[in-house]
């Protein structure tokens, strides 16, 4: 939570030009949070948070982030302990790196790796849809929902965590349990829309804008 003597958060959400940014950042708004859309590393500066959405490919997203040089400043923005959240593709470019048309390095925030949909357990890909998440573990941006409630789904990729102790909600699609929320101390991602999750997923993103791991 935010005390009356701190500044009120700033979110900064990373433009990938990659579908949910502005979905995400109304969403944000909407919660009551400032919002601002980033493309150079110095916008990051005065950021309390940072959102990293997409929706697309692992290879392109990541291509992105290099020509705007932005890599280096997310990761160092990470390590001064301010709040990240990685959302759908941007969930996946937290790990070490992805599969899709080839290796490629990711952010490294959580170790793991990206990988497709086993086309042989699971119904269909992409995975599209409402489906309930089961938290494994607790975690402060969970504070104001239940385990087993719904979000919205939309991907062909999962990240898969190098370490149990980073997986914080799972949800089961056909036989494969997918890596739904992610944690690494100041660094959250969540698979599935927020921003397109009714209340609950505003529930979450409030949280997550109030979240001060440092405190």
């Amino acid at each position: 939570m935010v005390s009356r003597d701190q500044a009120a958060p700033l979110i900064a959400i990373i433009d990938l030009d990659m579908g949910n940014l502005r979905s995400v950042a109304n969403a944000v708004s909407q919660c009551g949070f400032d919002a601002k859309v980033v493309s150079a590393s110095e916008d990051l500066d005065a950021a309390s948070h940072l959102v990293i959405p997409g929706v697309g490919s692992f290879v392109t997203a990541m291509e992105r982030m290099r020509r705007l040089e932005l890599v280096e400043p997310i990761r160092r923005f990470a390590e001064t302990g301010r709040p990240v959240l990685g959302i759908c593709l941007g969930m996946q470019l937290l790990g070490s790196k992805g599969t899709e048309g080839g290796e490629c390095e990711g952010l490294g925030l959580v170790p793991g790796t990206v990988v497709r949909l086993d086309e042989h357990l699971v119904p269909a890909i992409p995975h599209v849809g409402w489906n309930d998440v089961r938290v494994v573990r607790l975690h402060p941006v969970l504070e104001r929902v239940k385990s087993g409630v719904d979000f919205y789904f939309v991907h062909s990729y999962h990240l898969l965590p190098d370490h149990p102790e980073h997986l914080v909600g799972v949800a089961q699609y056909g036989e494969i349990e997918v890596a739904a929320i992610v944690a690494t101390e100041n660094v959250v991602g969540f698979q599935f829309h927020p921003e397109k999750s009714q209340s609950n997923g505003l529930k979450l993103l409030e949280s997550f804008c109030e979240w001060n791991p440092r405190c």
